[in-house]
């Protein structure tokens, strides 16, 4: 029963849309019609206002904190996992939104931080490397999602290492496009209006 209540808290957690509310409230509109159309921190800083991008990012990484510490210090690390699991489902999927949510990457962030400090500090900083040389969010996040299940291997965490491969499997997922336009060379770069 635990896991199943970790699994609720964490997709209702995660699937509050603070993009989309955050644009509508300081008056940019709809986030869904600007950009790549999805509801994240990357997109909501094409409309300009760094702002409301900032508090885009923190909200999107607290939604995936807050469930992760409160399951795991109310039943254990493994319902913190589910818990975590649960909060990137809901931003990716929302049920509020259609099921269309964001890529999960600020989300997944703050479930890594909130799971083990040391791993999602470690996949910062490869977000922060990739995207300074890169200048492409999706780039970045690809790079520090796919490392952290190996991080987390070589550390000799097994069940760390599962948990940040499902976390992985649903970025890479809702990374398709993306994918297809980095091959394609025609990838956006990080603050570019569109």
């Amino acid at each position: 029963m635990p896991l199943v209540l970790a699994a609720l808290l964490g997709y209702l957690s995660g699937s509050v849309p603070y993009g989309l509310l955050l644009t509508r409230a300081a008056g940019l509109g709809d986030i869904r019609k600007v950009g790549s159309g999805n509801i994240g921190a990357t997109n909501v800083l094409r409309t300009g206002n760094r702002k409301v991008a900032a508090a885009t990012l923190l909200l999107d990484v607290l939604k995936g904190v807050v469930p992760v510490l409160l399951c795991a210090a109310a039943w254990s690390r493994e319902a913190g996992f589910v818990a975590g699991i649960g909060a990137m489902a809901g931003h990716v999927f929302p049920v509020w939104l259609g099921f269309r949510g964001g890529k999960g990457v600020a989300t997944g962030a703050g479930v890594l931080l909130a799971a083990a400090w040391w791993l999602g500090l470690i996949c910062a900083l490869i977000w922060l490397a990739m995207a300074k040389i890169t200048r492409i969010s999706s780039a970045a996040a690809l790079a520090a999602c796919c490392a952290a299940p190996v991080i987390a291997l070589l550390a000799g965490d097994l069940n760390l290492a599962a948990f940040a491969l499902v976390l992985a499997l649903l970025i890479i997922f809702r990374h398709r496009d993306n994918i297809r336009r980095l091959m394609a060379g025609t990838e956006p770069r990080i603050g570019r209006k569109t």
